[in-house]
């Protein structure tokens, strides 16, 4: 017999201890002030080759004008639509049906990106944190107010050439620093609310037509009680679950930091390879920020931030992986009848909040019509109707999410106290003291030969503890398949709210004591995976589920990444040369696993496919450009079997790094390699083709450079790309559009000296007239680096232009 939900999820309610509410609080905005003259600002900007900019000033301020301008130079048709979506203005200038894709986790039409957007600015989201603890700084604002005021300057000063963006009259030099902070926090939630934007705007209660049950052909009812959920979890598409809750592997990052033991130089140095869009918002750039005598770093920022987020200065270099910690609890509440009406503990009946929005849309003859569209809240945050993700708007509940990366504007003051760090130990400390790293793991190597792994993320305070007695029935199945805690509504202003730390920046995340970290002299390293496994040495263990698993098997990539640095210290230490070398190795891990005693070979010969066997035998094992076979490689491990169908000896904890390992030559797995020598056949490419004349640059404006790479986790390729809406060659077999970014190889060497080389592989300026805008993508298709300046004396050794502003 059933346990009906409404009972089960009352009797938690009535045992549970009561604590006193946790939820979300906001504080009021200021009162209006006379408005203060506005400032004046100073910067010189220096171009190097390439056309990175070298920005010298003696304020916060001016340091973010020169910031400002220097990236509307470089890519101003992304500046202006980020400000666009900031403003919830997509659909009155580019038609509502339009697309919005961020190249990250934003997939919505543009009325509905205006819709959510629209609400936080009639909530004053931004404003309201603007005035509250969890707000920037002085420093961070005045950088902001600056950066704002740069990007008007140079609108004002220069005519639009970009084609993307030229003709369009809303370009205006008018932005406002609420308008690139609306843009930051908007960007702290990409792996958060900005998941489920769709799933807020179109939250309605049930119909009979849309009765807000899950549609993923299982024949079972959702489970009811807990005892339920095994049975269900069984049935369940996993991996697409987690790609529908943003969790794509593409979404990620390697970073590899050697410490003293292991490096040449006796000092630390960093590989870091963040993987990340090479169209859309979230591209990076190049840029270095001097104050003299004060401040001093270079790297590259994410447009639309005046700090570097990846980057270094004299003493340590850092870089970051996407975390595999969630950054928000989804709330199960029970209603009454198919209505926005839930119960709360004490037995009461609560409506949640319906809020309208009005959008100006564009139509197809050029006028402007009003749209009215809701969302629903409760105090937890937006009510959320997704029946794929097991979270309708059923009639008997509906779920709300609360999203920690919407509770804080601490991400620029997090990395502008980063780059003043004077170790990797300092770094650490200057994080967590900013509070604001949002979904990103950080990797560091320092001048004193230390190294730092850290998840010092922005997490929601919910330990084990709370998890497993906050839980109910459809919590659990989240849990069990995607581990996402589904925590009871009944509850979350009580026994269910979030936590507090003593030594956290602000109440309701995890603090510094609670978050995984190590600093070593060895080596440690992260792609992607959990914290649990910073090398092949080291263990992490103990913390908080809802950070990532531990004792969980390793995807290729990582063991890929791994396996550079492991064979290198066989041979000898790691020095300046050999680690950035791996970037280009393109060693293929997966191969060298399902190769092992010939098993790829015997699988493969029992398709009968002589020629195309023939090739893969004969490939090199790698993904360079110039290697032949390849593309028959990552067509198999596409298709290959899921993990238990797949390795003879699965996978074992004790060994992660070399399980799970020898593959089996059985039916399903000759089934998988037929199916991918068809799919090459039917794409008309030859067997022997190389891999660089498929795999090319697919970035806008970009020439069709042959590159080297390819799958990430499947294939176990560290110089992961993929082919994601790509703006250009789309007839070639895979352009390129999402991967290896902005990469960094820094070394510290003796007498103070930094060893600094970069690749940005989409280049620096997105103007496809600019000379800058495929330069650094031609030379990642050669494998070579670009040797930063980073010295006066290489700067000016570099010089190709001088830009000397003085502006309001």
């Amino acid at each position: 017999m059933r346990t009906p939900r409404l009972l089960t999820l009352l009797a938690a309610a009535l045992v549970a201890p009561t604590l006193a509410a946790a939820g979300p609080a906001h504080t009021a905005a200021p009162t209006a002030a006379a408005a203060a003259p506005a400032p004046t600002y100073r910067a010189k900007i220096r171009i190097t080759k390439h056309g990175i900019p070298h920005i010298t000033a003696r304020d916060w301020g001016s340091l973010g004008y020169g910031s400002g301008y220097a990236t509307a130079s470089s890519s101003i048709c992304n500046l202006a639509d980020t400000v666009l979506t900031a403003r919830g203005q997509r659909s009155r200038y580019l038609g509502p049906n339009g697309r919005y894709r961020d190249g990250v986790s934003m997939d919505a039409s543009n009325l509905q990106i205006d819709a959510f957007v629209t609400d936080l600015r009639n909530r004053r989201v931004v404003e309201h944190l603007l005035a509250s603890p969890a707000g920037p700084s002085d420093r961070a604002r005045t950088m902001v107010k600056g950066y704002t005021a740069g990007i008007n300057r140079w609108l004002r000063d220069h005519r639009i050439t970009d084609p993307a963006c030229r003709r369009q009259s809303w370009i205006k030099p008018n932005a406002t620093e609420i308008d690139l902070w609306y843009g930051v926090y908007l960007a702290n939630q990409i792996a958060s609310s900005g998941v489920f934007v769709k799933e807020i705007v179109e939250a309605d209660p049930p119909t009979p037509q849309d009765p807000g049950l899950p549609d993923l052909g299982i024949d079972l009812p959702l489970p009811t009680t807990k005892a339920e959920v095994p049975a269900y979890a069984a049935k369940v598409d996993r991996e697409a679950l987690l790609r529908s809750l943003g969790r794509d592997s593409d979404f990620g990052s390697n970073a590899t930091a050697i410490g003293s033991q292991g490096s040449s130089t006796g000092r630390g140095l960093l590989l870091g390879n963040p993987h990340f869009p090479w169209v859309g918002r979230y591209k990076f750039t190049q840029q270095h920020l001097t104050i003299p005598g004060r401040y001093d770093v270079a790297g590259a920022s994410l447009i639309g931030s005046p700090a570097v987020n990846i980057g270094w200065n004299k003493d340590v270099a850092w870089s970051h992986t996407v975390s595999t910690a969630y950054r928000f609890t989804p709330y199960e509440y029970l209603t009454v009848g198919p209505g926005p009406m839930y119960l709360t503990a004490n037995g009461l009946l609560r409506k949640s909040e319906q809020r309208w929005v009005t959008i100006a849309t564009k139509q197809p003859d050029g006028s402007i019509k009003n749209v009215r569209e809701d969302l629903w809240r409760t105090p937890q945050g937006y009510v959320i109707d997704s029946p794929s993700q097991f979270m309708g708007w059923s009639p008997t509940s509906f779920w709300a999410i609360r999203d920690a990366n919407a509770e804080h504007l601490r991400t620029i003051d997090t990395f502008l106290g980063m780059g003043e760090a004077t170790s990797a130990r300092d770094l650490l400390r200057r994080q967590d003291a900013g509070g604001g790293m949002p979904w990103v793991n950080t990797t560091a190597a320092d001048r004193r030969g230390e190294v730092l792994y850290a998840d010092h993320s922005v997490v929601p305070n919910v330990p084990d503890a709370l998890v497993n007695r906050c839980l109910t029935p459809v919590g659990l199945l989240l849990k069990t398949v995607a581990g996402l805690p589904g925590l009871n509504g009944l509850l979350a202003d009580g026994a269910c709210a979030w936590g507090t730390d003593p030594d956290a920046q602000r109440p309701g995340i995890l603090g510094p004591s609670h978050l995984p970290a190590v600093v070593r002299r060895d080596w440690v390293m992260n792609a992607n995976d959990s914290y649990w496994t910073p090398n092949d040495k080291v263990r992490l263990e103990g913390y908080a589920s809802i950070i990532g698993c531990e004792k969980c098997e390793r995807t290729m990539r990582t063991r890929m990444v791994s396996q550079y640095v492991i064979d290198r210290l066989r041979a000898g230490k790691e020095t300046p040369a050999s680690l950035r070398g791996h970037e280009y190795e393109n060693r293929v891990r997966a191969a060298e696993v399902m190769r092992a005693g010939g098993r790829l070979d015997e699988a493969c010969a029992k398709t009968g496919e002589t020629r195309a066997c023939a090739v893969l035998k004969a490939w090199d094992g790698h993904s360079d450009a110039t290697s032949v076979g390849y593309h028959l490689f990552e067509e198999f491990v596409k298709r290959a079997p899921t993990r238990g169908n797949l390795w003879q000896v699965t996978f074992d904890a004790k060994d992660p790094f070399n399980t799970p390992r020898d593959m089996k030559t059985d039916a399903g797995v000759v089934k998988a390699l037929q199916a991918a020598i068809d799919a090459v056949r039917k794409a008309g490419v030859r067997f022997d083709a190389t891999w660089g004349s498929l795999q090319v640059a697919g970035d806008r404006g970009a020439p069709p450079y042959p590159l080297g790479g390819g799958d990430g986790d499947l294939a176990g390729n560290a110089n992961a790309l993929a082919s994601e809406h790509p703006a250009a060659n789309t007839g070639r077999y895979k352009p390129i559009s999402y991967g290896s970014s902005h990469i960094q190889a820094v070394s510290y060497l003796a007498d103070g000296r930094v060893d600094a080389r970069t690749i940005l592989t989409y280049s620096q300026y997105e103007n496809p007239r600019s000379p800058w805008s495929s330069d650094q993508t031609r030379l990642y298709s050669k494998e070579r680096w670009v040797r930063f300046p980073w010295t006066a004396k290489q700067v000016r050794a570099a010089l190709v232009r001088t830009i000397t502003l003085r502006g309001r």
